[in-house]
């Protein structure tokens, strides 16, 4: 371990103990990868931190399944409005989603990881994960992977482009385009659902993960199959496409320029953490962007059992992580999304605290347990 790991930024008063793990989070790493840690309680920012060559407190990287976070409160203010009803089907809303016996699929299944509906049989082309449209386009045609209902299995890729369409066909606009008009832009959030060009210079690509031989041999034994059910969650089953190329996505200069909805975008740990403290905090004198009626509909658990895709820690929310289950320190209706590469962020309305972190460097296995450290330490604090 690296005991000269120069960490840059603040921490409140009372938040000492946060810099010290944060440091210690990035000491294990040698310093290399990079990583940004923000935190917000009640709307105050508490915690701005970042540590690693080229890592900046505006750096921006890719969020991949983070995303899904801002794309959730995008139908949480939809729903909220009464503009769209969850237990409506999806093809009430987007006829042609109907084929293939998909009639009966609701948003609720689709947003709580239950419609069957993982990938599409062959896989999708990279220039296809770019873009809602497209991905919608082929799963218009597919057959769910499972009853929908009967079994729980997360859409890594899928599930906003479904969601995309309904709000497409209601709105007339892209969940992308609603982000950036009711929250991404009036807030000053430094997290794009489709990355300006302007803002190109400040991305950071991800770096493919480190382990060492044992560690990638007992990956690779254990990995799943192209076509079984994780590979097709994963896009494995396209030809060609590796781990290396899930987690590297956001790298391809199509996929941040349109910010496909459930991987997509690109962010910094203060744009996440920030988004996440508008949501359930007054900052500026503005009311919190969610009611308490619509926090108890996205916030009560909806599933807990094994996932068929990520396994036994998977439980959900309504589009949400059930962060207060996969971290009990948190509070029972905490929220949030991680992504596979190690970004996350949430926000626990018990404690008023709201989380942002990325990494630069890839998260080995799709797990940064790092989180859930910084997590609990910043929870102290926040309560003490």
């Amino acid at each position: 371990m690296n005991s000269d790991i120069d960490v840059h930024g603040t921490v409140a008063a009372g938040f000492d103990r946060v810099r010290e793990e944060f440091a210690a989070v990035v000491a294990e790493e040698n310093g290399e990868s990079g990583a940004q840690l923000a935190a917000f309680v009640h709307g105050r920012q508490v915690v701005d931190l970042w540590s690693g060559p080229q890592v900046a407190a505006d750096t921006l990287t890719g969020l991949l399944s983070a995303t899904k976070g801002a794309a959730t409160l995008v139908v949480a203010l939809l729903v909220q409005d009464g503009m769209l009803d969850l237990d409506r089907t999806v093809a009430a809303y987007w006829p042609e989603f109907a084929d293939a016996g998909k009639v009966a699929i609701t948003l609720r299944q689709v947003l709580t990881n239950q419609s069957g509906l993982i990938g599409v049989d062959g896989g999708f082309t990279v220039a296809e994960l770019a873009d809602d449209r497209l991905i919608a386009q082929r799963i218009a045609a597919q057959r769910p992977f499972f009853r929908p209902g009967a079994a729980q299995g997360y859409g890594g890729f899928v599930t906003f482009a479904i969601i995309g369409e309904v709000v497409r066909g209601v709105i007339g606009s892209s969940i992308q385009e609603l982000f950036d008009e009711r929250i991404g832009t009036p807030y000053g959030l430094d997290l794009y659902l489709g990355l300006p060009a302007v803002l190109a210079d400040r991305y950071l690509p991800i770096l493919p993960w480190l382990a060492t031989p044992e560690m990638q041999s007992a990956f690779e034994a254990n990995s799943p199959g192209s076509h079984s059910i994780p590979g097709i969650s994963y896009n494995l089953n396209a030809p060609g496409f590796t781990p290396d190329d899930v987690l590297g996505l956001p790298n391809d200069a199509k996929v941040r320029a349109l910010g496909q909805a459930s991987a997509g975008g690109v962010g910094s740990a203060c744009g996440l953490a920030s988004m996440y403290a508008v949501a359930i905090s007054e900052i500026g004198g503005r009311a919190p962007l969610l009611t308490p009626e619509s926090l108890a509909a996205f916030t009560t658990v909806q599933t807990v059992g094994h996932d068929l895709v990520r396994g036994d820690r998977a439980p959900y929310l309504v589009g949400f992580e059930a962060k207060g289950l996969v971290n009990p320190v948190l509070g029972a209706t905490a929220f949030g999304h991680s992504g596979a590469a190690g970004a996350d962020g949430f926000a626990d309305p018990h404690t008023g605290l709201a989380y942002g972190y990325t990494r630069r460097r890839a998260a080995f296995g799709f797990s940064a347990p790092e989180n859930n450290r910084l997590a609990a330490v910043l929870q102290r604090c926040a309560r003490g």
